[in-house]
């Protein structure tokens, strides 16, 4: 049986690997497990009693917690019982999360621990009821993304999209079925964990989490990869690159290794080209597309003949059924070779952002007679292949995460002892290694710049994930400025050297 032949809904798709292999570990992370048929079965638990405790009650079920087993039962059993769900991971801080919750008008906040209390205190009635589990057009999950005025934009994802994307990701590998075991370093709030998520629950494999107590701690995160029998390697490219700091990260160290599927950043030339050193029996797959798109809507693999013929390395050749293309201002494609916007129009294009028709209205529209998003980024097409060229605004991708510059500077000047604030990436080596904040302070503050900076990350550290937090400040008595009155960006970046 080959997974790209296989239809139906995508629930009944996960939920047969219950019975085909119900022994074998759906989810392994921290320790813990849950095989294939306790999977499915806590989710069908959840869902009845999802449907109890909140009946008529509208809203999407958010989900916080890190990278435990619940996290899945959780995402499962929402959707089976109607609703979206929103991944939050325990890095976001409270502020952001209530924000979070908030914006999406959830109905209900589950954690693992609140998980596993309701699957040890309820029992199913006699008579289990029908469930309306989510269908075609319905919310399937949500993604709150970082937004320009300082507030978390939610991107909706529905069944249709996110069933385009993954029908296209398992008919282009074509997963050994079941037998896969996929990577997960990516939190469940960032989207490139869609991809082995997914790619896992419909291919009947297994899905190995790296924690945040792994990733800190180089010592146990080789042990755990090690351990793990990862045969399909979902990651940023930053995270393979720090991967192969350790001589051994080779094959020895992950003998059943079958592919590698990057997304979230530019993948290097010279990346690639040290893992098919290192892997000689394994792909390397580079791939492109934005959250509003559903995880990556291009693709192409990466082997020594694509390594001489291109630097920069392209993102691929767009998805079947979909349209990638440059456009101009007016949403006109350019000439091949030309710089221009990239527009994605598909199935696999989100209907837009939750409760936000002002933003909707900019970015979304329709192409082809499809619905189309206009990505904000730079790039070209040639030979049928896209370029990304980096961002027309002040979005930034760094070590995989979508970070808009507006932000950073929204919750710097909400700071009472931040009069005015700019961020700007420190690029090293060609991509961008962290952030820069310029700063001009309310008043004097005691201590030296050493420590009214920590004091100022410790706070912003309050409001923003880990990943945001400018690694340098500079303080300033004001800024240069351009000759229509803004902040002299240029100038300012000159600084950094």
């Amino acid at each position: 049986m080959t997974t790209s032949l296989v239809t139906g809904h995508l629930l009944d798709r996960i939920d047969r690997w219950a019975s085909l292999c119900p022994e074998r570990m759906a989810v392994t992370s921290g320790g813990r497990h849950l095989n294939w048929r306790e999977l499915v079965s806590h989710s069908e638990t959840l869902a009845c009693w999802l449907e109890q405790e909140l009946g008529a009650r509208p809203g999407p079920v958010a989900v916080h917690g890190h990278k435990e087993p619940e996290m899945l039962v959780a995402f499962l059993a929402a959707v089976k019982c109607g609703r979206a769900y929103v991944p939050m991971d325990v890095s976001i801080p409270e502020a952001r999360v209530a924000k979070i919750v908030e914006g999406a008008g959830a109905a209900l906040v589950l954690t693992p621990k609140r998980v596993s209390e309701v699957l040890a205190g309820f029992s199913l009635p006699a008579e289990v009821p029908k469930l309306r589990r989510v269908e075609g057009k319905d919310p399937f999950y949500i993604l709150f993304t970082s937004g320009s005025t300082g507030e978390p934009k939610g991107v909706v994802i529905t069944l249709e999209n996110l069933t385009s994307f993954t029908d296209w990701l398992l008919a282009e590998h074509k997963f050994t079925e079941p037998g896969e075991t996929f990577l997960n370093q990516a939190p469940f709030s960032f989207d490139l964990s869609v991809m082995d998520l997914y790619g896992s629950l419909l291919s009947g494999g297994t899905l190995a989490c790296i924690t945040k107590d792994e990733l800190s701690n180089l010592k146990l995160l080789y042990q755990r990869l090690a351990e793990s029998g990862v045969t399909c390697w979902v990651s940023t490219p930053s995270f393979a690159q720090m991967c192969m700091i350790e001589k051994g990260f080779r094959s020895e160290m992950l003998p059943h290794m079958r592919r590698f599927l990057f997304c979230g950043e530019t993948l290097a030339p010279e990346t690639a080209s040290q893992l098919l050193e290192r892997f000689p029996e394994a792909e390397v797959w580079n791939t492109y597309g934005p959250t509003e798109a559903t995880v990556a809507t291009t693709s192409v693999r990466v082997n020594r003949g694509v390594l001489e013929k291109y630097s920069p390395l392209p993102v691929g050749y767009p998805m079947p059924g979909t349209h990638v293309v440059v456009v101009d201002e007016g949403s006109v494609p350019v000439a091949e070779g030309e710089r221009g916007e990239i527009l994605i129009a598909g199935p696999n294009v989100s209907p837009g952002y939750l409760n936000r028709a002002d933003l909707n209205a900019k970015v979304f529209t329709r192409y082809a007679g499809l619905p189309a998003y206009r990505t904000g980024d730079w790039g070209r097409s040639k030979e049928g292949l896209i370029f990304f060229e980096g961002r027309m605004d002040g979005q930034i991708k760094m070590n995989g995460y979508r970070i808009e510059l507006g932000d950073m500077e929204a919750n710097l000047r909400a700071l009472p002892e931040i009069a005015d604030a700019v961020v700007l990436p420190v690029e090293k080596h060609g991509k961008i290694d962290s952030l820069a904040a310029f700063v001009v302070l309310a008043e004097a503050l005691p201590g030296s710049e050493f420590e009214v900076a920590a004091r100022v990350k410790t706070r912003l550290g309050e409001r923003v994930p880990p990943y945001m937090v400018p690694r340098k400040f500079h303080f300033m008595d004001a800024f240069p400025m351009t000759p229509n009155g803004k902040a002299d960006r240029r100038a300012l970046a000159a600084r950094l050297g």
